[in-house]
C-alpha cells in the first residue's frame, strides 16, 4: 500500500489530491469494488498508468483516506483540547457534529471503507491501528477535562464513556440511512443530554 515518491513534492501532492478526490467520487458512486482504476483515472483526468505513479493500488488509495481521516480527527481533538473547558467544548460542538454525521458527503466514504475493512484484513488492520491512536488522544483529553472538573479521571469507566460517545456519533451514519426523516432538532437536544451525562457524571 506504499505510495510512490516523486522529485517535485508540490506537483506530486497536487496530483495525489486530484486522484484522491476522483477516487472519493467513484467510491461513493460505485463502491470500492465497483469503481475500477480506469473509472478513477477518467474522473481524475489522467491515464490509469499515471495514477499508478502515485498509488500502487486501490488499497493504497484507501490507506490514504484512513490517514487523512486520522489527521482530521487529531486536529479536532487538538482544537477542543486548547479550549479552557474541553468537556463543555464537546457539548457546545454537538449541533455541528450531529449535522456533519448526517451529511452523506461526510459519511458515505467512511462507510465504504468500513465495509471494505469487514472483507479485507489489511484495510481492517490499518483502520484499527488508526482508531487506537485516535482513541488514545481522545481518552487523554477526556481524562484531562474531567480532572479540571474534579471528576474521577482514572476510573475504568472513563474509557467506556469515551467509546459510548464515539458509538453515538458513528451510529448516526447508519441510522439516517434507515430513517432519513430523523427529527434533527430533537436529536441534537437528546445528544446534549447524553453528552452531559457521559462527560460530567
Amino acid at each position: 500500500m506504499t505510495e510512490k515518491r516523486h522529485i517535485d513534492p508540490e506537483r506530486a501532492a497536487n496530483r495525489r489530491r486530484q486522484v484522491l478526490d476522483a477516487a472519493a467520487t467513484c467510491f461513493r458512486r460505485s463502491g470500492f469494488h465497483g469503481a475500477s482504476m480506469s473509472e478513477i483515472s477518467k474522473a481524475a483526468g489522467m491515464s490509469a498508468g499515471h495514477i499508478y505513479n502515485y498509488f500502487a493500488s486501490k488499497d493504497a488509495i484507501i490507506a490514504a483516506f484512513v490517514e487523512e481521516n486520522e489527521t482530521r480527527v487529531h486536529e479536532i481533538i487538538s482544537k477542543i483540547g486548547s479550549q479552557p473547558d474541553p468537556l463543555q467544548a464537546i457539548i457546545d460542538d454537538v449541533e455541528q457534529s450531529v449535522h456533519n454525521n448526517l451529511d452523506p458527503d461526510h459519511w458515505a466514504l467512511p462507510l465504504e471503507i468500513a465495509a471494505e475493512s469487514a472483507r479485507n484484513p489489511a484495510i481492517a488492520a490499518l483502520s484499527q491501528q488508526a482508531d487506537r491512536r485516535m482513541c488514545e488522544s481522545l481518552l487523554a483529553l477526556l481524562k484531562s477535562g474531567r480532572e479540571k472538573h474534579g471528576l474521577a479521571a482514572d476510573d475504568i469507566t472513563v474509557e467506556g464513556r469515551m467509546q459510548a460517545v464515539i458509538c453515538l456519533h458513528q451510529g448516526l451514519q447508519l441510522r439516517v440511512l434507515n430513517y432519513p426523516e430523523l427529527p434533527v432538532a430533537e436529536l441534537v437536544k437528546s445528544f446534549r443530554i447524553a453528552m452531559q451525562a457521559l462527560l460530567f457524571t
